[in-house]
């Protein structure tokens, strides 16, 4: 991914109708950030939550499809996807909740340190958000940017409902002024910094 252009993509959106971009930060997107480092860091130093959020908020936590128990000890490599969720319903939510009672029903499929802490080095971890996780933070993440590939783009533009298209008030690439009825003809390049911003009424 080194040396691939990136290109910028401004986006501002009327009224409340951020909500059409959740199905993005539900798909995953990219983050750089130190590979190596335990989960809790990069919930602190890369995605900037603090102790008491991620305690409060983050009941559910998997890194490359398991569940986590200890932020602590619990790495990230370059490649891993980490999905981030509030608490889940029923039994399924009580047993997959990090630290829960009912945890230890999961052990051959949680996940472990295997006791190699590698040098920290940079990388990248797809991040994808559930339920209130989405409307605390989608928000905020659009704001700041989220790396997508072309791919996931041209999937979402395409696949958007007819209200969608009279709540999108501008769009730039690049810094250049582009026409959302030609999005076919855009080339745009393989991977995009997608910010996300509302104003105005609806």
């Amino acid at each position: 991914m080194k040396n691939q252009r990136v290109g910028k993509l401004n986006l501002n959106v009327a009224g409340d109708n951020l909500h059409f971009f959740f199905y993005l930060l539900r798909q995953g997107f990219m983050v750089e950030t130190p590979v190596g480092c335990s989960v809790k860091t990069m919930l602190n130093n890369t995605l900037g939550m603090d102790d008491n959020y991620v305690e409060d908020r983050i009941k559910t936590i998997f890194l490359d499809a398991k569940p986590v128990d200890d932020i602590d000890t619990a790495r990230i490599n370059d490649g891993s996807v980490l999905a981030l969720s509030g608490a889940m319903p029923g039994l399924a939510g009580a047993t997959l909740r990090r630290g829960g009672q009912l945890a230890s029903f999961r052990g051959s499929i949680s996940c472990r340190s295997d006791g190699q802490h590698a040098l920290s080095q940079e990388g990248h971890v797809v991040v994808k958000l559930f339920n209130l996780l989405v409307n605390d933070l989608g928000p905020i993440f659009l704001k700041q940017g989220i790396l997508i590939k072309k791919k996931q783009l041209e999937d979402f533009i395409g696949s958007r409902p007819a209200d969608f298209w009279p709540s999108l008030k501008s769009a730039y690439l690049d810094s250049q002024k582009i026409n959302v009825a030609t999005w076919s003809e855009i080339a745009f390049p393989d991977l995009l910094l997608l910010v996300v911003e509302s104003s105005g009424s609806s």
